[in-house]
């Protein structure tokens, strides 16, 4: 296909691009391209593409007056020009423009299409009620790095099981650590998909990212550890996440997906006379899934524990919720260190309210056992001497 300045527009955003890069460099194998309407029926029907597991239909159906206008005009064969935040992003010829239901569309992939849910609300802010179907090609598409990355160090180190993360880490905290751990132990390599999210509210990506690979060059074999950066779209949210995580896990070569016991997405339903998960929908995707422990802080272990082995009840216990740990990061506050590495978390703090001190080197030298020599200290310096601080005990 070549680009022609007289083709017709379609417009669409980060998240609806990154969807379609997902399929061009085949991680959502068994999705090779956009699905018609007779096609979607069939998903529906049986959530299944060629006898494997795909949970709802890859359709692009893009909101806006200007594209519904656009799509109702356009004819099979023509080829158009879809952008992306106004630059040209892939070149499609039509094969098929048919009407579809938001409502539904949300609630095929949320289970519900109760408006007063965050996903659902902000899904039909995206979704029109036409849909196009048709070869595309990115225009500016080159090879998955990542995907060379994993083959070369499965290679190198003659990887017989490759394991997978999915995370946010937003922020990386005990818990985490324990899981990536837990999941290294019984695996070669591990890939940690680190998710980018589009919501605001976030710590950034490339900070999360940062502490990501310090925690993994100073306490982890790095070589055995791959970092791939993931696009958090609509597709990973609702409850068949598990199922997405599964298939781009398995199309970037790995063999096991583990996931946490308190997943959002592995509720148990009930289902000819017996108790299933999400799991056991998983067909033809040849992957295991492994459920790891729920971790939390026991205040009569006194250490991090899993739930399964610890005999004291729940009010002993101290369950690792990132958003109210990133509330307390967000107000300046020094996370405990038994809920996070002081490193990470005076990394984090420096990066989140910067420049917050008026004279911070005084504050140093008058707060800090130092040796006398007089050196320049940064924000991260201070906090991680303060946790030492806080961590004392003659006193306490």
């Amino acid at each position: 296909m070549t680009s022609s300045r007289k083709n017709k527009t379609l417009l669409i955003d980060k998240e609806a691009a990154s969807a379609l890069e997902l399929v061009k460099d085949g991680l959502l194998y068994p999705v090779t391209g956009l699905m018609g309407e007779k096609e979607s029926q069939e998903v529906l029907r049986t959530g299944l593409i060629n006898g494997k597991t795909f949970p709802f239909p890859f359709i692009l159906a893009p909101s806006g007056t200007i594209n519904e206008e656009v799509l109702k005009s356009l004819v099979k064969g023509e080829e158009i020009t879809i952008l992306c935040e106004g630059n040209p992003y892939a070149l499609l010829v039509v094969d098929e423009v048919f009407k579809i239901n938001p409502q539904e569309r949300t609630k095929q992939i949320y289970g519900t299409d109760d408006v007063t849910h965050p996903g659902v609300m902000a899904t039909l802010k995206r979704l029109g009620s036409y849909a196009i179907s048709g070869e595309y090609t990115l225009i500016h598409g080159s090879s998955n790095a990542n995907k060379e990355k994993i083959i070369e160090l499965k290679n190198a180190i003659g990887a017989k099981h490759t394991s997978s993360l999915f995370m946010a880490a937003n922020p990386l905290h005990r818990a985490h650590e324990r899981l990536i751990r837990q999941t290294l132990d019984t695996t070669d390599l591990l890939v940690i998909f680190l998710l980018k999210p589009y919501s605001s509210g976030n710590i950034q990506y490339n900070i999360r990212k940062e502490a990501m690979d310090f925690f993994i060059n100073n306490f982890l074999p790095k070589n055995r550890v791959v970092i791939v950066p993931l696009e958090n779209s609509y597709l990973f949210a609702g409850y068949n996440e598990i199922i997405i995580d599964s298939i781009v896990a398995k199309n970037y070569g790995c063999d096991r997906l583990t996931v946490g016991r308190n997943h959002a997405g592995l509720g148990m339903f009930y289902d000819c006379n017996s108790n299933k998960s999400i799991i056991d929908k998983v067909i033809g995707i040849d992957i295991e899934i492994q459920v790891a422990s729920e971790y939390v802080y026991c205040n009569k272990c006194t250490t991090l524990v899993s739930k399964n082995t610890c005999p004291h009840g729940q009010h002993h216990q101290i369950s690792y919720h990132a958003d109210s740990i990133l509330e307390l990061l967000e107000m300046g506050i020094l996370p405990p260190a038994v809920l996070m590495r002081k490193e990470i978390s005076a990394f984090l703090l420096s990066k989140i309210v910067p420049e917050r001190f008026k004279n911070l080197e005084k504050l140093y030298y008058d707060l800090i056992p130092v040796e006398g020599l007089i050196e320049a200290h940064t924000e991260k310096d201070f906090y991680e001497e303060l946790m030492k601080l806080y961590q004392t005990t003659s006193l306490t």
